[in-house]
């Protein structure tokens, strides 16, 4: 498992959503600067977060964005996967393999995926602001 920047920058948009989460609209500008990270990157993410219904987004002056629940209710999992699209260590469990029946390595690569995703989906948005 590799997690991108895209993965990353997901977390850190959130992070900063969860961390003004009693507030309003959050604008993406101030996100990156508070994080030090290109507001291009975080572009791409924010449009992911959104249209995976993690986020709500305004347009506007007083527009920007703002998380779509509370922060106990968002796993690590789910927020990487608005990005990264899978956290498999291997491709082939995504994406099947015509060896998959006599492959003596798929079933350490199973098990490592279902302890990566029982750990993510263990911490949530809220554990991240401790």
């Amino acid at each position: 498992m590799f997690i991108t920047t895209k993965g990353r920058n997901a977390l850190k948009i959130m992070i900063e959503l969860a961390r003004n989460a009693d507030g309003g609209f959050i604008s993406l500008g101030d996100v990156a600067e508070r994080q030090r990270e290109s507001l291009k990157y975080l572009e791409a993410s924010a449009a992911q977060l959104s249209a995976a219904g993690l986020v709500i987004s305004a347009r506007g002056k007083s527009g920007g964005y703002k998380l779509a629940r509370n922060p106990e209710e968002y796993t690590v999992a789910e927020i990487l996967l608005s990005g990264e699209g899978s956290l498999a260590p291997v491709q082939c469990i995504d994406n099947g393999c015509e060896n998959a029946e006599t492959c003596m390595t798929l079933p350490l690569f199973k098990e490592l995926d279902e302890v990566i995703m029982n750990f993510l989906n263990s911490k949530t948005l809220k554990d991240l602001l401790k």
